[in-house]
């Protein structure tokens, strides 16, 4: 990282934000000491006069938590939110006169739905606390984590729902559905998966009540993918049971 940079031959120094390059052409800036407003202001704007020389593109301002009150200075330079985490928010600016390019933060979340089928041709099932589906026999679901395998997070939410632990087999199928958290998509992933254990334990907080029924009692409680996805579900539990 350069903090210190001489423009023109100049005798004196002029100093700059502590930036590194990304590969695309632009600046990462990673603030990680404190700073009050008026000096980060003169600093930023000599940085942004010294990467518009330099031709960068996007330039990008990684801002703590605990360093929030540069937030509103950064956005009167015509800094704009990116996205935000828990401990950081980031900031970008595009310096370029030309459409920005940069893809947004990610546009899905995705879920996955757990069919836990045992050899008796018996499905397990749960009740949610909360919710739309609260009271209704339905599959296993949950959100994937980031950087989680979906075969991981299903074996992880079946086993935090009902304390089964389960072997991943295979996506049976998935979905796509539009607005579904803060305008962001989701992809729904529903899994076969084969029991290890058969002592439930539901997980208190979440869910109701657990157990496993036959399939055929279990067609109008699950939980309901678009009508294309739940025949071919369908078809593919046939499909496993006759192997069985």
């Amino acid at each position: 990282m350069d903090q210190l940079t001489i423009e023109n031959g100049a005798e004196n120094d002029i100093q700059q934000l502590p930036a590194s390059n990304d590969e695309f052409g632009g600046v990462m800036v990673e603030m990680k000491e404190h700073m009050v407003s008026d000096v980060f202001r003169t600093l930023l704007k000599s940085s942004m006069a010294h990467w518009r020389s330099q031709g960068k593109k996007g330039v990008w301002i990684k801002l703590p938590i605990e360093l929030s009150n540069l937030v509103e200075t950064a956005v009167k330079e015509g800094f704009v939110y990116h996205h935000a985490e828990p401990k950081y928010l980031m900031l970008l600016y595009w310096i370029p006169k030309t459409i920005n390019p940069i893809p947004a933060n990610a546009s899905h979340i995705a879920r996955v739905g757990a069919i836990v089928l045992n050899d008796r041709r018996e499905m397990l099932v749960v009740q949610e606390k909360m919710g739309q589906l609260r009271g209704v026999w339905k599959v296993s679901t949950g959100i994937i984590h980031e950087g989680e395998d979906i075969s991981v997070g299903v074996v992880r939410e079946v086993k935090e729902e009902t304390g089964i632990d389960t072997e991943f087999v295979e996506v049976l199928a998935f979905s796509q559905e539009h607005n579904v958290f803060f305008g962001k998509s989701e992809l729904f992933f529903m899994c076969m998966m084969r029991p290890l254990s058969y002592d439930i334990l539901v997980q208190e907080t979440e869910i109701e009540a657990a157990k496993v029924l036959l399939v055929h009692t279990t067609s109008n409680s699950l939980f309901k993918p678009p009508k294309a996805i739940q025949c071919l579900i369908k078809e593919r539990i046939k499909v496993k049971i006759n192997k069985k």
